[in-house]
């Protein structure tokens, strides 16, 4: 067997913290919002919700026990059980080496944000192509992005009790007020725009939270299926090795069982609250409509709406972007915590060296993402017809290939292979209750094997191709 990592967390809080930090990130404040306004609001929130009770436990139970009970990050964990299956642990860790590559990137843009808000220029930030003017540059973003990769790298550098956990304890808290604070102002909101028509932010609240099924078809709610695991994956950081990584550093008397419900509740709870910050404000001031702007809804949408707020939207602005980058942060060290511990096991290295090496490789690769809006810009169609540049490009690579391709096989190798029961004993070491392990096994067993196949189909296309090829003529699919 190979070195474990004796690194630990000092408490069971100091894990929850740190593995909601890493699952709370810029995909619950950024991704979670726009995907919830692009597929009817409501609806997408019920799909989430229901993965999260159902996949999240899964796939999280089965990431933390495996990290715990092996003692390995997820390079060595796998094959350290079965020598035939290391390559699932190889394979897990290009995901968090590709997200890197471009979640420095998307730090950058929000820490240019939170610096703009903060010197007071939230109309500048409103006004129409800032974001696209700031991103095609060739200077601005690679110097920001740097800085947040800096910022990152040095709190890996102190280490899991110095600097991940500590960082984790201050921030996680302030991150949670914050977003509670913004998400109330935002209900609060109401404007009367040029043709009269008055809107409130409960209004918002209610186009957020009610289901809209006009339209839907098979296709569609295969598609919001998708994005809505895409997202589970993104925000809980399964199968990414990132929580085998940490599981590997909780302690035996820590109940993985309670720790895992409460990252869950955490995490999802963060995502709830961010939409009701986001999507409220941006039906109030821009209506159904602004709804639609995508991925650039933070960065394009909401200064408008804080530019409408008068002087109070530089200060709000400035809370928002701030806390957006607290969030970024948890979630990027944990991607750098997860490269930098399998790399010290790989060559028995000191973690400084190891840190500052993997700093800079990430901020090679990330300039080079960074530099696909401009000097390095293309386009290129997806297999599911998205058209992409590099950062969209990395982004469909590690979220909607190799996530749900892992997730199988994770569920095969526990399902069919080990067994269920393997789990089940780490969950229930020194007596802890693990209430659930019949659900767990019918899952692992069953239902996410069978889930992942589709999905991973239906990201690559060719779902939508053999319905399209097996429907009779004038079928909507």
């Amino acid at each position: 067997m190979e070195h474990k990592n004796h690194a630990s967390f000092t408490s069971s809080l100091g894990f929850i913290l740190t593995a909601a930090g890493s699952a709370v990130g810029v995909g619950n404040i950024w991704r979670f919002p726009y995907l919830a306004a692009k597929d009817g609001g409501g609806l997408f929130l019920l799909v989430y919700l229901g993965l999260v009770l159902t996949f999240g436990f899964t796939l999280l139970t089965t990431d933390i026990a495996i990290g715990r009970r092996t003692g390995q990050n997820a390079w060595h964990a796998f094959g350290s059980i079965r020598p035939r299956w290391g390559f699932l642990g190889k394979l897990t860790f290009l995901v968090p080496a590709i997200i890197m590559t471009y979640y420095a990137v998307i730090g950058g843009w929000i820490l240019k944000y939170a610096v703009v808000y903060l010197c007071g220029q939230r109309t500048q930030a409103a006004q129409d192509g800032y974001f696209l003017e700031f991103i095609t540059s060739s200077v601005s973003p690679i110097v920001f992005l740097l800085i947040f990769l800096a910022i990152t790298a040095f709190v890996v550098y102190a280490g899991v009790e110095k600097g991940i956990e500590k960082f984790s304890k201050v921030v996680m808290p302030i991150l949670l007020l914050m977003i509670v604070g913004t998400g109330i102002y935002a209900l609060t909101l109401r404007h009367t725009d040029g043709s009269g028509v008055t809107r409130t932010g409960l209004q918002g609240l209610v186009v957020y939270l009610i289901p809209d099924f006009t339209g839907l078809t098979f296709s569609k709610f295969l598609s919001i299926l998708l994005d809505a695991m895409g997202q589970l994956f993104f925000s809980l950081s399964v199968s990414m090795g990132i929580m085998i990584t940490y599981g590997s550093y909780v302690k035996k008397d820590v109940s993985l069982e309670k720790s895992i419900a409460q990252v869950e509740f955490f995490d999802t709870g963060v995502a709830l609250l961010a939409g009701m910050m986001i999507i409220p404000s941006i039906f109030v001031f821009s209506g159904t409509e602004g709804m639609t702007a995508g991925p650039s809804l933070m960065f394009q949408s909401l200064p408008k709406v804080f530019a409408s707020m008068g002087a109070a939207g530089t200060l709000v602005g400035a809370a928002f972007f701030v806390m957006v980058l607290f969030a970024a942060l948890t979630s990027c060290v944990s991607i750098m915590e997860t490269l930098v511990s399998t790399v010290m096991q790989i060559f028995r290295a000191d973690r400084k060296k190891v840190s500052l090496v993997i700093g800079i490789l990430s901020a090679v690769a990330a300039v080079i993402v960074c530099m696909g809006y401009n000097v390095l810009y293309f386009e290129y169609t997806l297999p599911n017809g998205q058209t992409a540049q590099l950062l969209d490009v990395m982004d469909y690579i590690s979220n909607n290939f190799l996530m749900p391709l892992i997730a199988f096989l994770t569920a095969i190798f526990v399902g069919w292979v080990i067994k269920p029961q393997w789990i089940t004993e780490e969950m229930e070491v020194q007596g802890a209750r693990f209430g659930k392990k019949r659900f767990y096994a019918v899952m692992v067993r069953w239902v996410v094997p069978v889930i992942m196949a589709i999905l991973f189909f239906q990201s690559t296309g060719l779902l939508a191709k053999a319905a399209a090829f097996f429907a009779p003529a004038g079928t909507v699919i």
